[in-house]
C-alpha cells in the first residue's frame, strides 16, 4: 500500500529545497530567464503556486475545479495563463506558494481511502496527485537551478519521478501518435545512494539502464537523451527514449542536444526547452 504520509513529507521536502534555492542567500533574481521559453524564475514559481491552487480545488471542491476548467477562455493557454495570473511580486508570490502547498498537503491527507480527484481528462488518487506534485516541483526546480547556474544533487525523492516515468511508458508512445508497445521493458537505475531501482520484468529483452538522475531528466524532458548516460537495448527501449514523458497531455517539444543549444544561443541568444505540458500526470 502506498504511504501517503511519506509522499506528502517528500513533497514538502522537495518544495522546501526549491524554496531555499530562490530565497537565497543570495536571493534569486526572479526576472532571470529560465530554459523554458518566455518563463522567468518568477513564472516557474507562479506556475507551481497556480497548479497547487487548482489541485486544491480538485481535492476540496470538485464543482469549482470543473467550472474553472470548462470556463477557461483559451484551454490551449491554460497553463501559461495560470502562471501569468499568479505572477505577482516575489514576497507576495512566496507567501501564496507556501500557503497553497501547505493547504494542498492538508487536503490530500484528508481524502478518503479509495477516493478519486477530478483532474484534466482523468481522475487521480491522493497518492497519485502527491506523486505528480513531486515530479512537477522537481522538474520546474530544475529549470530554476539551470537559470541560476546551480547544480542540484540527486536525492531519494527521485524515486517518485522515476516511478512515474516508467508508468507513463505507454502514454509516451500514444502522445506521439504511436501504438503503445506490447513488449515489456526492464529499467535498472543507479540511485543517488548507490542502490539500484528496478522496474519491469527482469527477463525483458528491451532494457534501459543508467543513472536515476539522468532518467528523471529525460522523462521530464529537461535534457536530451544525447546528453545523458542512459543506455537502451532493444527497439522498444530505444524508441521510448525519444518520446518519454512523465506527464500526460500533448508531447512537449523537448530540448535539443547541448551542441544544438549552444549553436542556437550563439546565433539568436535564445535557449530552447520544454515545460511540463498538460499538467495531467498519468
Amino acid at each position: 500500500m502506498v504511504d501517503l504520509k511519506a509522499l506528502l513529507a517528500d513533497l514538502a521536502d522537495e518544495s522546501e529545497q526549491l524554496d531555499d534555492l530562490v530565497t537565497g542567500p543570495p536571493p534569486a533574481d526572479w526576472k532571470q530567464a529560465t530554459p523554458s521559453p518566455g518563463w522567468s524564475v518568477g513564472h516557474q514559481i507562479a506556475h507551481l503556486a497556480w497548479t497547487d491552487h487548482v489541485a486544491l480545488l480538485a481535492a476540496t471542491d470538485a464543482e469549482a475545479f470543473l467550472a474553472a476548467v470548462v470556463t477557461a477562455s483559451d484551454p490551449a493557454r491554460l497553463v501559461d495563463a495560470g502562471a501569468e495570473e499568479f505572477l505577482v511580486p516575489s514576497t507576495e508570490l512566496l507567501t501564496r506558494w507556501r500557503a497553497g502547498r501547505a493547504a494542498l498537503a492538508d487536503a490530500l491527507s484528508r481524502v478518503p481511502e479509495g477516493g478519486k480527484l477530478p483532474w484534466f481528462g482523468t481522475r487521480m488518487s491522493a497518492a497519485s496527485m502527491a506523486t505528480a506534485r513531486i515530479m512537477e516541483t522537481w522538474a520546474h526546480g530544475t529549470d530554476v537551478a539551470d537559470a541560476l547556474g546551480v547544480t542540484r544533487p540527486g536525492s531519494a525523492r527521485l524515486r517518485h519521478v522515476a516511478h512515474l516515468g516508467f508508468r507513463t511508458l505507454g502514454h509516451s508512445f500514444a502522445a506521439h501518435g504511436r501504438p503503445a508497445p506490447t513488449e515489456p521493458v526492464r529499467v535498472e537505475l543507479a540511485a543517488p545512494d548507490g542502490d539500484t531501482w528496478t522496474y519491469g520484468p527482469a527477463d525483458a529483452a528491451d532494457r534501459v539502464t543508467g543513472p536515476a538522475l539522468d532518467f528523471c531528466l529525460l522523462v521530464t524532458q529537461r535534457r536530451h537523451r544525447a546528453d545523458l548516460a542512459l543506455s537502451a537495448t532493444g527497439p522498444v527501449a530505444d524508441a521510448w527514449l525519444d518520446v518519454a514523458q512523465a506527464f500526460a497531455g500533448p508531447p512537449g517539444p523537448g530540448r535539443p542536444p547541448k551542441a544544438a543549444r549552444t549553436d542556437a544561443t550563439r546565433m539568436t541568444g535564445a535557449s530552447a526547452a520544454s515545460r511540463v505540458a498538460g499538467e495531467v500526470p498519468a
